[in-house]
């Protein structure tokens, strides 16, 4: 599929043409090229987003990573990074979004990241997130308190009953 085609399939994912989902857009299809890559059908590619803007839409929609595969995760820090992890070959890169003037408009912007390559776009660097590793399945537990089923790794002990972390009163002497 050439890439007019895929940016067609992001933008309709994703709802709307933005500076964001060309960042994301951008940064997948130059995971692809450092790294090998080729769309996830199960874990085989790993994105750990460094935020929760438009462009994790299009990296999931041309590697197929996702919350609910497991391979799409996220490490919040606000930047507009993306680690991507090959499992086949252990290999791994981090993109980071390279600074743009910052008086442009968000059209310029639109047009300022359509026009990059993606090398001019990202310093690429190590992987400071250590691989993931594969999604777990877990039991699930009915929470004591308000009946609801809950994943057993979100279950907390309180006075000796199962409860989840919306009934869970949190312990803690040193805050304000």
């Amino acid at each position: 599929m050439d890439e007019k085609n895929i940016w067609e399939k992001c933008v309709a994912f994703h709802g709307h043409e933005c500076g964001g989902l060309t960042i994301g857009y951008k940064a997948a299809l130059y995971a692809i090229k450092l790294l090998g890559l080729k769309f996830s059908k199960d874990e085989e590619v790993v994105c750990v987003s460094e935020n929760d803007a438009c462009g994790v839409d299009a990296v999931q929609v041309i590697l197929g990573c996702s919350i609910g595969r497991g391979n799409l995760l996220f490490h919040m820090t606000g930047k507009q990074a993306f680690s991507f992890y090959n499992r086949k070959t252990g290999k791994s890169v981090r993109l980071v979004l390279k600074k743009k003037s910052k008086d442009m408009t968000r059209e310029e912007s639109f047009a300022y990241y359509q026009g990059c390559k993606p090398e001019d776009m990202f310093d690429v660097k190590e992987a400071i997130v250590k691989l993931p590793e594969h999604a777990r399945l877990f039991s699930s537990v009915d929470c004591e308190c308000c009946g609801e089923t809950v994943s057993e790794n979100y279950i907390r002990m309180q006075n000796g009953k199962h409860v989840c972390l919306d009934c869970f009163s949190k312990y803690n002497r040193f805050s304000v």
